[in-house]
């Protein structure tokens, strides 16, 4: 009599169907997928040109999340790989049901002046998109001040500290050029990275990093050149924090002290407007105004510590960028992780042949 037949029994159970074992493999490799995602590194790729010529469209950068520590799901039930929306459906990629407080794990570094960042964009934080902070939109701009910094721009300078802000090689603004009112050789225009709009028959807008002026001026048929700035003590209403009697715009703003955990600022009506935002919004507090006095949910106050760190975005396109002089600071709860290198670079306006940037593949990112 064979005793082990039992065993063969057991055997036939245990072996899975071909269905089942690719259904295993697809839950690992998602599983796996995910936790690599969201806690050492992800890839990201250049929509617009508010980084260039540092960053270009169509750059696929990887971001690690490990040398800022990794910030744990704070809105953890989402589908897979989806960010905020669905694709083809456009409907919310996840539920706000539940919502983890934020946890960071610990990091290699901290964030310093002139890193590349990723981070959660902080106006989605508004109707009507209203989302949680892990599925706010990602942004990439160029972290100029961190927490405890005094910032100042002055005719589009920025000083940290009293002190010129470094300047990164490819950071690039507009530049008036005057002509004879001949036109340029295309051909050597191809040698400058400058993008060029013609206003009216002698006259230019030249957008191009502070390098590339020298060789405009060696043209034969230029005449002058001067950056374009906008002036002292004029008003821009859709700048940051969008009070009149500040009198800022992108190129002339401050100074401002960007918050830091444990600093106590004193509240008064030039304060209150570059502060508001960050104790209500970001750090969850009810901020009312009757009469003259100020109440921090439900108490007077003339004064506020912060509680969490910001920092100060901009990018190296500087009249081309949505950035912190429009909206301010960034939460250090919005932080997403540090732009590595570049791995691969597509230039949809270039010819098939030429689609790939091979100069800019495995490309740092400084």
């Amino acid at each position: 009599m064979n005793w082990k037949f039992w065993k063969k029994k057991q055997e036939q159970k245990k072996k899975k169907s071909a269905s089942r074992e690719w259904l295993d493999a697809i839950v690992f490799a998602v599983i796996a997928a995910t936790i690599i995602r969201g806690l050492f590194i992800e890839a990201y790729t250049i929509p617009t040109g508010s980084m260039e010529r540092s960053l270009l469209i169509g750059d696929f950068l990887f971001v690690s999340k490990v040398n800022y520590g990794a910030r744990t799901p704070i809105t953890p039930v989402a589908f897979p790989f989806a960010h905020h929306t669905m694709p083809i459906l456009n409907t919310k990629a996840y539920w706000d049901g539940i919502k983890l407080p934020y946890y960071r794990l610990p990091s290699l570094s901290e964030i310093k002046r002139n890193d590349v960042v990723v981070f959660n964009y902080p106006m989605d934080a508004d109707a009507p998109l209203s989302r949680p902070i892990d599925k706010r939109e990602n942004y990439i701009k160029r972290c100029l001040g961190i927490a405890g910094d005094t910032l100042k721009i002055v005719d589009g300078m920025v000083y940290i500290n009293g002190k010129p802000a470094d300047l990164p090689e490819m950071s690039q603004t507009q530049y008036y050029v005057k002509t004879d009112g001949s036109d340029f050789n295309p051909k050597a225009l191809e040698d400058i990275n400058a993008d060029v709009e013609r206003v009216n028959t002698d006259e230019y807008v030249i957008t191009m990093p502070k390098a590339e002026i020298e060789k405009i001026k060696l043209f034969s048929n230029v005449k002058a050149v001067s950056p374009i700035i906008d002036e002292q003590a004029s008003y821009h209403q859709e700048v940051f924090p969008n009070d009149a009697r500040l009198q800022w715009n992108q190129d002339n703003f401050g100074s401002i002290i960007i918050p830091k955990t444990g600093w106590n600022v004193k509240l008064d009506s030039l304060s209150l407007p570059v502060y508001r935002r960050a104790i209500e919004v970001y750090e969850g507090n009810k901020l009312e105004i009757k009469g003259s006095e100020i109440f921090i949910n439900g108490k007077k106050a003339d004064s506020y510590t912060f509680k969490m760190n910001y920092y100060w975005m901009m990018g190296d396109n500087r009249h081309n960028s949505a950035d912190s002089r429009y909206w301010g600071f960034v939460p250090e709860d919005h932080i997403v992780g540090k732009a590595l290198f570049v791995w691969m670079s597509w230039d949809d306006n270039a010819s098939f042949f030429n689609k790939i940037r091979w100069s800019r593949l495995l490309m740092g990112i400084h």
